[in-house]
């Protein structure tokens, strides 16, 4: 081997060894290994930081920002709150909420999907008083196989469609990867449904606890907008939908005085409010499916470049400005826009008006209003947001908008007329001048620590190829299975790309693999797209720690899961994903 070579291999031995130890960011660990690359003259000047321009990071960070524009928009809610109950049973449950996580995650970012459905996956649990962990780790799977479905459905995939058009000419388009996608999808949500979720401990059986801290319950104002003439609303029409959300309805108020002891039979007028009681994110999901709007939100209509609202919550001080005021007497809506939607007291309900309410040191705020706004009345007020504590209003309104648009960009891009970056792009300019993401989630949506990933690694990947070294790794490869069938290396080329997945980022993982798969279809003279297609798959396929997907980290947490538990439906998962994809990848992308 060359000197370069032995720099390069030692180089990513300990790329490899810091990413697993994971005490260091992943990102800081890649960034800094192409410094040390350029500086040992490994990558060429021009090359050093090529990759932050290349078209895979592009796309990625683009889709990031379309899934949360779709997410805000109420398009991807609409679909998931109609078919998921809490009276279904539990095999019932996590087929449903599979099927819907992998179709989603073939729509948008599996990462995404996952945050959308992870609540409503809880909520289901909480009320059928089940553990959580029992449903999250087969949803968080699901969503993982979804995203082979579709290029844009996970990052390996869209790593692998640019690798094919920088080695082969052209890349994998928009379905390409949908025949075998699909059929390994579909044997493992068969297998996580029926049998995955039995493999896990046993402690996941028992009741769940319920002695944690509760969330914080509001009183709310919720105002009623127009109703249509046909027909009468009832307050007792309401209570089905209130039930379903988790919502308590506690009052009426009609001309600015609350109507004492109200019955469900009382009718609902244009301009009533309903008090209610609840948690933020119930309360938001109540005012969208029962079509409720809140005080002033007529001054929240921003026009195309109003950009997102959201519900902040915030605790009161004693030396706050507001205390011993209400909202109404600091003309918190008028002078800020900011709306005073809910307040928390100790547990006590609050009798009066929302907006009129005396606030006292020690309550808890739930103020609604666009970013800017909103962090310029909390410092105003000397009140303190809580940290992690901010829902976003979802502007079911424009879901349609959303949802054609997306569909605009994606046809075009399938069809020829736009290239895919360039869709996208006009995707997100479209729903940013819609209001769907605002200026801040335009950036906040990307994963900034995935980017500097992928845009540190592809030269670095690029380097490794044309040095010879994957040449060297692929050479090993049809070394250990010499005198074999083409399709045993690919199946042993398909298993360590997944068992490195399963400890690498996914990301990382595909942009080595690929160079590598190439040069060992060049070796046998066969074509290179069924060893790419393997790279893409085993690539996607982390299922045994909690450290190979991000989505397998974020359930960790909530699901009470332990290192150990992820393996016991995960092994079996990969064994499968093996003896589908192999002949999959075979029929349809022929050596």
């Amino acid at each position: 081997m060359t000197p370069d070579q032995i720099l390069l291999f030692l180089l990513f031995a300990v790329v490899f060894a810091l990413l697993v130890w994971g005490r260091i960011r992943f990102d800081l660990v890649a960034f800094a290994a192409l410094i040390l690359a350029a500086l040992l003259g490994l990558v060429p000047t021009g090359q050093i930081f090529s990759g932050f321009g290349h078209s895979a990071v592009i796309i990625i960070a683009l889709v990031l920002i379309v899934s949360r524009g779709l997410m805000n928009s109420g398009a991807v809610e609409l679909v998931a709150g109609k078919l998921l109950s809490a009276s279904r049973s539990l095999p019932g449950h996590i087929g449903i909420m599979a099927v819907v996580g992998a179709a989603l995650s073939g729509i948008i970012n599996n990462v995404a999907a996952l945050a959308l459905l992870m609540p409503l996956d809880l909520e289901a649990a909480k009320k059928a008083s089940r553990s959580a962990g029992l449903s999250l780790m087969p949803l968080s799977f699901a969503t993982i196989l979804g995203g082979m479905i579709t290029l844009i459905g996970t990052p390996p995939n869209i790593v692998i469609a640019e690798y094919r058009s920088d080695a082969l000419g052209s890349p994998f388009s928009m379905f390409d990867f949908a025949p075998v996608g699909l059929a390994v999808a579909i044997s493992g949500i068969a297998f996580v449904t029926l049998i995955g979720w039995r493999l896990l401990p046993a402690r996941f059986r028992a009741a769940p606890d319920e002695t944690g801290l509760a969330d914080g319950l509001y009183s709310a104002e919720l105002k009623v907008g127009k109703l249509s003439k046909d027909k009468e609303f009832t307050v007792g029409d309401l209570y089905p939908v209130a039930e379903e959300k988790d919502i308590t309805i506690i009052g009426l108020i009609r001309h600015g005085r609350r109507i004492r002891g109200f019955a469900r039979a009382e009718l609902i007028k244009e301009n009533d409010f309903l008090l209610v009681e609840g948690d933020p994110k119930a309360i938001e999901a109540f005012m969208g499916a029962a079509k409720l709007d809140f005080a002033g939100s007529e001054q929240h209509k921003g026009g195309i470049t109003g950009g997102a609202l959201n519900l902040v919550e915030a605790i009161v001080p004693d030396s706050a400005r507001i205390v011993g005021m209400s909202a109404f007497k600091m003309r918190l809506l008028y002078g800020y826009g900011v709306t005073l939607l809910g307040i928390s007291r100790e547990g006590r309900r609050i009798q009066n008006r929302v907006r009129h309410e005396q606030i006292r040191a020690g309550d808890v705020l739930l103020l609604l209003g666009r970013s800017g706004r909103l962090d310029t009345a909390i410092q105003w007020l000397g009140v303190f947001p809580l940290e992690g504590r901010t829902t976003g209003m979802i502007q079911r309104n424009k879901a349609w908008l959303a949802i054609g648009g997306f569909a605009l960009a994606i046809t075009a891009a399938v069809a020829g007329f736009a290239y895919l970056p360039v869709a996208l792009a006009a995707c997100v300019v479209l729903y940013a001048a819609a209001g769907l993401v605002s200026g801040t989630e335009v950036y906040s949506a990307v994963e900034w620590k995935v980017i500097v990933l992928l845009g540190s690694l592809i030269p670095l990947g690029q380097a490794f190829e044309e040095a010879g070294n994957a040449q060297i790794i692929a050479d090993g490869i049809l070394t250990l299975t010499a005198d074999a069938p083409a399709w045993v290396t690919l199946a042993v080329l398909m298993a360590v790309t997944m068992t490195l997945s399963d400890f690498l980022n996914n990301v990382a993982t595909c942009l080595i693999a690929a160079p590598i798969s190439v040069q060992i279809a060049n070796t046998l003279n066969v074509n290179p797209d069924p060893f790419l297609m393997a790279v893409a798959v085993a690539g996607s396929c982390a299922f045994l720690t909690p450290i190979g997907h991000k989505n397998n980290t974020i359930i960790m947490g909530p699901g009470g899961y332990r290192f150990g538990d992820y393996w016991r439906i995960g092994l079996p998962l990969e064994a499968l994903v093996l003896a589908i994809g192999i002949p999959a990848i075979l029929l349809f992308w022929p050596l």
